[in-house]
């Protein structure tokens, strides 16, 4: 299992899952807690932190749960790491994030279904500057038909 630790520090340190499939949960304190992911889930965990002067750290991760003796990428507050996806930084990119999560939601698909193409594209996108292309309902029929084929 992937543990991700959830810090909330209102107004001060926030970290939140903002979509996927928690296999479980364990309340460390008051402002902490651990949710754990089973192997292959995706998931988006978004990190935010301020200051007596406003935001000073934003940034989302959407990543895959890996399982035992798979490769990872580490990432804060995951362990012990996960498959990146997608990580993008700074406020304004992250609500291009939040936009693109919510479209796929809006094409009735949930974001932990949608391909991981997506994200990478979204990622890709973001950091070039450049608006991601929607995920359709066409394209996840699409990422379907390739997922059964390949597995």
């Amino acid at each position: 299992m992937t543990e991700v630790e959830l810090i909330w520090i209102e107004k001060r340190l926030e970290h939140w899952i903002r979509f996927g499939r928690i296999a479980g949960e364990r309340i460390v304190s008051r402002k902490t807690r651990i949710v754990s992911f089973r192997p292959n889930a995706i998931f988006a965990l978004i990190r935010w932190a301020s200051n007596d002067f406003g935001t000073i750290h934003s940034r989302i991760d959407i990543l895959r749960a890996v399982g035992a003796h798979e490769a990872y990428t580490t990432a804060p507050f995951v362990r012990p790491g996960g498959e990146l996806y997608l990580s993008i930084q700074g406020w304004a990119k992250v609500r291009a994030v939040l936009a693109a999560i919510d479209a796929v939601d809006a094409a009735g698909v949930d974001p932990c279904d949608a391909a991981p193409d997506h994200w990478r594209h979204v990622h890709n996108r973001l950091s070039a500057g450049e608006p991601p292309r929607l995920y359709t309902a066409e394209r996840h029929a699409a990422w379907l038909k390739r997922k059964a084929i390949e597995g």
